[in-house]
């Protein structure tokens, strides 16, 4: 289920959801968006990973890995959820190279 662009507001990210049992529950616009990513990802019975992820991990990182996933065609992809932990370790290990340069 796509997000639309730009929306980052919690209220907005609940909406779309559809979790009314579950609003009482999240607090937090991270537990949203990790939300967001276990249904993006159709990996709904590892949110508590992607709640943690977006609670420690720079949104920036991500972003660009959730961006990743989200343009590779369906037909090519057979897990969304590994691809995106793999997207998301090679940034990682670029973005240390990068600081370690510094």
């Amino acid at each position: 289920m796509p997000f639309p662009r730009g929306s980052s507001s919690l209220k907005d990210l609940l909406a779309r959801l559809d979790l009314a049992q579950r609003r009482k529950y999240i607090k937090k616009e991270y537990q949203a968006y990790g939300l967001q990513l276990a249904s993006e990802l159709n990996d709904w019975p590892h949110r508590a990973l992607y709640i943690r992820l977006a609670k420690r991990m720079p949104r920036r990182l991500l972003e660009k890995a959730r961006l990743f996933v989200r343009d590779q065609t369906p037909h090519q992809v057979r897990s969304r959820a590994r691809l995106f932990m793999w997207k998301l370790k090679q940034l990682r290990e670029e973005n240390g190279s990068k600081e370690s340069e510094k």
